[in-house]
């Protein structure tokens, strides 16, 4: 089968490999959609999260690079392993929780309480080994398989990866009903903090920071009360005006830069949340004093704990809804380079997810 192997930065092969093996316990799942992530684009540029090198295996697949991307995918059954409960079959539409965990609970702390995002060895299917989403098949542990509910595209549960990462920082942030929010960064995962954000209230004041024209529009046409250049505009400005003084309660940092972290602490309210979503390339610095006399919560979200259950609920319930239309290019395996990670990097006016079909 034909997959994207991931050999260093800058260096993804499309390259013919072996269909994986189906073990006890495990699904099968021909690939339908897999949605490109900023890891993956982290990964392109600079080596990030964390990956095996060519020496040293990852410790919990035992694989050394190459090894297949994509952590954002949806597909279909087609093969049960031995032992697998009464809950799937063939035929199925199913999205994948791509985490891996030590899953050691009598010795790791954090997944003997269920954190596995919170595992020191924490990785991803698609990251860390055990194949990916950029592939044509892939082999993964029943409990990490979610069934797609009737009338949720393929499409949309590749989605579904993304969405759990802002619906678990929106849970963590304590946001509530007539809260006000500022997001920074208009990407995919700005836009789902927007929808998941919308879904607990839809008529609170949410001000988004983007410099990207089309992710403004876009992010306007999916409920942003205010959206504004942060190049052109003087935002902390805008959200004094908008909270008659106040400040903005929960700020979600979807950027991952120095500029977008300066400008959460500016306009959070004294004892108003800073969430960090975002993964860094580099560490930023952060104004201590400012978040000592105001009293700031600074935290962060990473992957998600648990939540996709929710996530599917709400999708399925019309909480959250219009997410196909984030949707702005769906591409083949071959082209996921030029035409996926290259076009997210370089036509930002132009894209906000694409979606893979190997």
């Amino acid at each position: 089968m034909k997959a994207a192997r991931y050999y260093a930065p800058g260096d993804i092969r499309i390259e013919d490999i072996p269909i994986p093996s189906l073990k006890d316990g495990q699904v099968k799942i021909r690939i339908a959609w897999n949605g490109i992530c900023g890891s993956d684009i982290h990964a392109y540029l600079a080596g990030l999260p964390k990956f095996p090198t060519l020496t040293t295996p990852g410790p919990l697949s035992g694989e050394t690079l190459p090894v297949t991307l994509g952590h954002e995918f949806s597909g279909i059954i087609v093969e049960l392993g031995a032992g697998t409960d009464g809950r799937f079959a063939v035929g199925q539409n199913v999205c994948v929780e791509p985490i891996m965990a030590c899953r050691r609970e009598g010795s790791c702390w954090p997944c003997h309480e269920g954190f596995h995002n919170l595992c020191p060895l924490v990785n991803s299917i698609g990251i860390g080994g055990w194949g990916g989403g950029l592939s044509e098949i892939v082999s993964v542990d029943q409990n990490a398989v979610h069934i797609l509910p009737e009338g949720i595209s393929l499409e949309v549960g590749a989605c579904l990866e993304p969405l759990a990462v802002a619906w678990h920082a929106v849970k963590r942030s304590g946001y509530k009903v007539g809260d006000t929010a500022l997001i920074l960064g208009a990407g995919p995962i700005g836009l789902f903090l927007l929808k998941v954000l919308r879904a607990i209230d839809p008529n609170s004041i949410i001000v988004v920071s983007e410099p990207a024209a089309l992710r403004l529009e876009v992010a306007s046409q999916h409920g942003a009360t205010i959206t504004a250049n942060p190049l052109e505009s003087d935002i902390p400005s805008i959200i004094t005006k908008a909270t008659n003084g106040k400040g903005i309660d929960h700020a979600f940092d979807a950027a991952g830069v120095q500029s977008g972290i300066d400008l959460s602490l500016r306009c959070v309210r004294p004892r108003g949340s800073v969430m960090l979503v975002a993964l860094w390339e580099a560490s930023p610095k952060i104004d201590l004093n400012l978040v000592l006399r105001r009293e700031i919560n600074v935290t962060g979200s990473i992957c998600y704990d648990r939540v996709h259950g929710e996530v599917l609920e709400a999708l399925k319930d019309g909480r959250i809804s219009g997410i196909d239309s984030l949707i702005t290019s769906r591409i083949a395996l071959d082209d996921v380079v030029e035409q996926g990670i290259k076009a997210l990097i370089q036509e930002k006016d132009k894209q906000v997810k694409i979606l893979v079909h190997p």
